[in-house]
């Protein structure tokens, strides 16, 4: 395969102080024989351990890697974020500081760029998750799809390729909630997946647990998709058809028999269904309107306490 002109490669860290030497001597290996010219931004996402000593010491090891220290923990995709907007080269990988995605495997995705595809996801040929994480995962992105509207998500990973050109198209974006595969698709949609390697997680544990999984979907779905405002919707319009049958029940039973419904359950019941329709119809409008009143209090997307850059990426090349 011939070398792509320059590749930057995202790298969020947290909690990684003892993988991030091995992830980077794997990189040193790849990258030469991969792209022309290429950088390394590792992004120090408020990690407690000495992740960001750490970087400092690769950083003055290696002159093509950018180290990015945020000033609290913003969360993976916010990082991620900090460190696209870094990006001095063409194309950009994004890649998990667990060496769960290899980065031997980096060429496969160049390859499956085509002058028709902008975006290529590594689908790992395995998961190595337990049960619950795997449902997690499932429903994650099933609401990725939904907020995505485009097929390739239910194989989107954290292991992606893409032009470093479309991320113009969310340069302004300053919300608080980020999903790089959404803002993804907001400057394209040629999207394609690649089967790759997924390895076992060597250091520690993964922080994603399974309520914060849910929590992530639930958070990409009502920040990035009006879907559950259309279902709250779907579900005035079926609870209402439901009363007018009630109400046409009662009103043929009292003309045809003389009397009206007896009982207090069944009336109970339909109260009751009403009741929490509008309950679960006014929780989503919630959720919305709490997206808006963080947006009204203009937090910012990260903070960055420290950038060390040795040198600019156009120039390095071993």
């Amino acid at each position: 395969m011939s070398l792509v002109e320059s590749l930057s490669i995202v790298v969020p860290v947290y909690r990684s102080q003892e993988s991030l030497p091995e992830l980077i001597a794997e990189l040193a290996r790849v990258l030469p024989t991969t792209a022309a010219r290429y950088e390394v931004i590792l992004v120090c996402d408020g990690s407690p351990d000495d992740s960001w000593d750490v970087i400092v010491e690769l950083a003055a090891e290696h002159a093509w890697i950018v180290g990015i220290h945020m000033m609290r923990n913003y969360g993976q995709h916010n990082a991620l974020l900090s460190g696209i907007r870094a990006a001095q080269c063409d194309l950009i990988v994004t890649i998990d500081d667990d060496l769960q995605h290899p980065p031997s495997e980096i060429p496969k995705l160049i390859e499956k760029l085509t002058e028709r595809v902008d975006v290529v996801y590594g689908a790992p040929e395995h998961e190595q998750h337990g049960l619950f994480r795997d449902l997690a995962s499932q429903i994650t992105k099933w609401a990725l799809q939904s907020s995505m509207g485009v097929e390739t998500a239910r194989k989107a990973s954290a292991f992606r390729l893409f032009r470093t050109r479309i991320r113009e198209a969310f340069a302004q974006y300053s919300s608080t909630y980020v999903n790089i595969d959404v803002l993804l698709t907001w400057g394209t949609t040629r999207f394609t997946a690649v089967k790759v390697r997924h390895d076992p997680r060597k250091f520690g544990k993964s922080t994603y647990t399974f309520r914060k999984l849910i929590t992530h979907a639930l958070n990409m779905i009502t920040g990035f998709s009006i879907v559950p405002l259309q279902l709250a919707s779907l579900l005035g319009f079926v609870f209402a058809g439901f009363g007018a049958l009630v109400l046409l029940y009662v009103l043929l039973n009292a003309l045809i028999n003389g009397a009206l419904v007896p009982g207090f359950a069944f009336l109970a019941s339909t109260v009751a269904i009403f009741a929490g329709a509008q309950l679960f119809a006014l929780g989503i409008i919630g959720e919305y309107l709490a997206r808006v009143h963080f947006r009204t209090m203009d937090r910012p997307t990260y903070t960055i306490r420290e950038v060390i850059r040795t040198e600019s990426a156009e120039s390095v090349a071993e």
